[in-house]
């Protein structure tokens, strides 16, 4: 696996150099995000020595030196006589590896970080889940990084191509013009392949679009596998692989019962925030009265829910089919994707907002008449306002949400923004902007 330019390498040295071991620091992420190969390049360039732990395969001579936390030091010299690595005080990182499969390791943490001679980084998946902490006491002594799949600059990175660079320049200009329609092509094709690691691989192995489709494949059978292994029942999986046709009916909210086909019941929302814990799937909720502090009014029972990667929800539409039968990178290619598969764009929207750090919000609310709705796509604070962000992935013909909200809330809004595959343009306040300078809106 190729070790790809992350932007997360900067914050764990960070981590490193203002910590200088008084904290460990608890990367989470999806499976196959590339946790492990981050961490490890990282181990690898910033110390003298590492030890790596996989709890997904450690041995059991390993496990039972957890059983010496009492004794430091023959932890520390069992640790290595088993690993045959000398750790070297203040210039080693020890790091575990899959550390919720082995709780015992996660909360000895708090020991280890006092003791001072090492640092320390975790990396999880389903880390939050409850059944893998429900007997351990939780260190505080923890910093938490979540790691993202690729996100679009680092796509462009991992593939060679320096365009990137340029779309800021663009954006003040405020003019692409010509090249609007290649800069759209290159943001297709990152749709395509999405931001999982192997799948970039795969994509730079010069593999045709139906390999790298099997490649999301075997991804998502891991998460199936995953969500099997805490719910035999199959409603936590249902939930997940839900989620594109609920985005396909435009629903103004996520429906659970509609994923498991019967009437709600009080085990299924364990199931969904299963499903959110374990960031294979990103979630929106929705804001009844916009104000700075959009999480004050947050409705925790209404919420739009997305893939949490753009690649794997575009496999994930075809899941049922083979691989060959998968025509939308077709037409993501040739630019004919239908119009009732713009919830496409909304979810590469929602993956950016959320690999920036940012929170996901978005307003419905009834219009005057009381018998339709009004939709912002989503909401991003910006010091003491807030932007209405719309997506739209088809010719824009009208904007009325926008304008309605940025009426209603006139106190609060900031200059609105639509996203789409079209060129820079205005309407009066309005800023009309190419779907992939989304990224420079969400910058500090």
């Amino acid at each position: 696996m190729p070790i790809f330019k992350r932007k997360a390498y900067n914050r764990i040295l960070e981590w490193k150099n203002d910590s200088k071991g008084t904290s460990a620091l608890l990367i989470e992420g999806a499976r196959r995000v590339g946790k492990s190969t981050l961490v490890k390049g990282f181990a690898k360039n910033e110390y003298k020595s590492y030890i790596l732990i996989d709890f997904s395969n450690a041995s059991d001579n390993i496990k039972k030196c957890f059983e010496e936390v009492s004794d430091l030091d023959m932890f520390f010299l069992m640790l290595q006589t088993y690993t045959g690595v000398k750790l070297i005080e203040r210039n080693s990182v020890i790091i575990f590896d899959d550390v919720q499969l082995f709780p015992k390791a996660r909360q000895a943490i708090k020991y280890l970080v006092a003791d001072g001679r090492y640092d320390y980084i975790e990396t999880g998946s389903f880390i939050s889940i409850k059944k893998n902490v429900k007997d351990i006491l939780i260190p505080s002594e923890e910093q938490k990084l979540t790691l993202y799949p690729l996100d679009y600059e680092e796509f462009m990175w991992a593939i060679g191509n320096d365009t990137y660079q340029l779309l800021k320049y663009f954006l003040e200009k405020q003019q692409t013009t010509f090249i609007n329609k290649k800069l759209m092509r290159d943001f297709r094709i990152y749709m395509a392949v999405g931001g999982m690691p192997q799948a970039v691989k795969a994509y730079l192995g010069k593999k045709t679009f139906w390999e790298i489709d099997k490649v999301k494949r075997s991804i998502i059978k891991l998460y199936e596998d995953d969500f099997r292994k805490i719910d035999a029942s199959g409603f936590t999986e249902r939930i997940y692989k839900d989620i594109p046709a609920q985005l396909s009916h435009n629903k103004k909210r996520y429906v659970i019962s509609s994923a498991t086909g019967r009437k709600t019941q009080k085990k299924d929302f364990e199931r969904l925030f299963n499903v959110i814990d374990s960031q294979t799937a990103l979630v929106s909720y929705n804001v009844t009265a916009p104000d700075i502090k959009l999480s004050s009014t947050k409705d925790p029972d209404c919420y739009k829910m997305y893939i949490a990667d753009i690649g794997l929800l575009v496999t994930l539409m075809y899941i049922d089919r083979p691989a060959k039968e998968n025509v939308l990178y077709e037409q993501l290619l040739a630019d004919k994707l239908p119009a009732n598969l713009g919830y496409l764009y909304e979810n590469v929207a929602a993956q950016m907002i959320a690999a920036s750090g940012k929170p996901l919000y978005h307003h419905t609310w009834l219009k005057n008449e009381g018998t339709h709705y009004y939709d912002i796509d989503f909401l991003i604070r910006r010091k003491q306002k807030v932007i209405p962000v719309d997506i739209k992935p088809a010719a824009i013909k009208s904007h009325k949400s926008i304008g309605a909200f940025c009426e209603k809330y006139s106190q609060i809004a900031d200059r609105p923004y639509i996203f789409s595959q079209n060129d820079i343009s205005k309407d009066g306040q309005t800023l009309l902007l190419p779907i992939y300078m989304l990224p420079f809106l969400l910058e500090p």
